[in-house]
């Protein structure tokens, strides 16, 4: 299962931590985990190509792990840009189940 940890602070996104495999097809034939990972690296590069935030970025490819902290609050491009990539996963989240892809925001 995929584990999608959103951060906010006061309101605002302030970084998100994505680790796992769906576990809905075998490697090379998971559509989930493809649409996933194309949403999180996208925006990751969307953010880091259109916007001027600054974020730390950890990964780790045999857990999956993609994990984003900004280093200062959003700028409105950036907020947009995660609002869109989370709206994408809710709805894989709601077409798949959340057997392979859990969606959970923590106030930090």
């Amino acid at each position: 299962m995929i584990t999608i940890t959103v951060y906010r602070k006061h309101g605002k996104v302030a970084g998100f931590r994505c680790i796992g495999h769906s576990g809905y097809a075998q490697s090379g034939k998971d559509i989930v985990c493809a649409a996933v990972s194309v949403l999180v690296i996208n925006t990751i590069n969307a953010i880091e190509a259109f916007t001027a935030s600054e974020f730390d970025l950890e990964t780790e490819d045999e857990s999956g792990l993609i994990a984003v902290k900004l280093k200062e609050e959003p700028d409105h491009d950036t907020e947009l840009l995660l609002d869109t990539m989370f709206l994408g996963l809710q709805d894989i989240q709601n077409n798949y189940g959340n057997e392979y892809l859990i969606l959970e925001y923590k106030e930090v």
